[in-house]
């Protein structure tokens, strides 16, 4: 794929930064909103589609996106259709971080040194073509207001938006609680953006982690509420640690 348009991933997180602060809204959420978004640009590029709630290569040929190749390579490798909830799930070390940096190297962002106490340092990140976020946002407000199916990306990103819960972020107060309302129903737009959507939440409320009843083994009953686990969960993605002189990535 072509590096002219921005992906999903870069997207959502130009959504989820702070102009005027250069942190990242809803950190944590937005790293599995970021492991989402991968799995839509890899659908909409045509190499993985949904199999019920698995996700299954379909073209296993590079897209020449390094990060996404990353993505796409680790699917591969797994053989089988994997649950959209525990891909999401998953390990994520430094994703967020990864795409800053990307972000940075293009020039739409700008990393801003600082220090937290005076002491510890930081980085903040701000975005150095306003006209680029102005666009992205543009987008969602268009779809947002005039109710048209918006474009596959538009409506992807939205249910991505609402699923990391940028809505309070994007349109904040009781004045934007219509507009939020709307973000949250632009998800039935986009069957593949729904499911990933879907599994975020799903992340973030802990549903990654129960098991699923497996059958009992040959001539033996199963124990009364005996469960085993169909697939390991896999833990909400954890941010990486630098020590405490390090520089400290904004969120």
């Amino acid at each position: 794929m072509g590096r002219s348009r921005r992906t999903i991933p870069e997207e959502l997180l130009l959504l989820a930064l702070d102009p005027a602060t250069g942190t990242t809204a809803q950190p944590q959420s937005l790293d599995l909103g970021l492991a989402g978004a991968q799995l839509v640009e890899l659908a909409l590029a045509g190499r993985i589609a949904p199999d019920g709630d698995r996700i299954a290569v379909v073209v296993p040929r590079p897209t020449g996106d390094p990060t996404l190749d990353c993505a796409l390579e680790l699917l591969r490798r797994r053989g089988a259709p994997v649950r959209a909830v525990h891909w999401i799930g998953g390990p994520r070390l430094g994703l967020r971080q990864t795409y800053l940096s990307h972000l940075e190297r293009c020039g739409m962002v700008a990393a801003v040194p600082g220090q937290m106490c005076g002491v510890l340092p930081t980085t903040r990140y701000q975005a150095t073509d306003t006209a680029i976020s102005r666009e992205i946002r543009s987008r969602l407000d268009s779809a947002i207001r005039t109710g048209v199916p918006p474009d596959p990306r538009t409506a992807a990103l939205a249910a991505l938006a609402h699923a990391v819960g940028l809505g309070k972020h994007l349109y904040p107060g009781n004045e934007g609680r219509s507009s939020r309302s709307r973000l949250r129903d632009l998800i039935r737009h986009d069957p593949m953006g729904g499911l990933v959507a879907h599994a975020v939440m799903d992340v973030q409320n802990g549903a990654a982690a129960q098991p699923r009843r497996g059958p009992a083994p040959a001539g033996r009953p199963a124990a009364p509420g005996a469960r085993a686990a169909a697939e390991p969960a896999r833990g909400v993605p954890m941010q990486p640690r630098h020590g405490s002189m390090a520089r400290a990535v904004a969120h």
